[in-house]
């Protein structure tokens, strides 16, 4: 237990990593360390959460584009080749 004591941030950080240590007092156990399983929680509760400590904002609506220019027929096939080098 005094070895556990002196080196606990080695253990805890060792735990954090998903080792198990037992604990001894003079050879026998008395306690055994091991990482907390994680907590799955629904998507919608982790967004949630995730949004009410500033880290995401909630998506809003997209704005509206304008439609695309129209292009001249063989334009885009014209740029490609270009493009290409060809």
């Amino acid at each position: 237990m005094r070895e556990a004591k002196a080196r606990l941030s080695k253990l805890l950080e060792d735990a954090r990593r998903g080792h198990e240590w037992v604990i001894t007092a003079r050879g026998k156990p008395v306690a055994k360390l091991v990482p907390v399983p994680p907590q799955i929680l629904p998507l919608d509760e982790r967004i949630r959460m995730l949004e009410e400590a500033g880290i995401i904002e909630p998506a809003g609506q997209p704005p509206e584009l304008p439609p695309p220019l129209p292009l001249k027929e063989g334009l885009a096939q014209t740029w490609l080749q270009k493009d290409r080098g060809e």
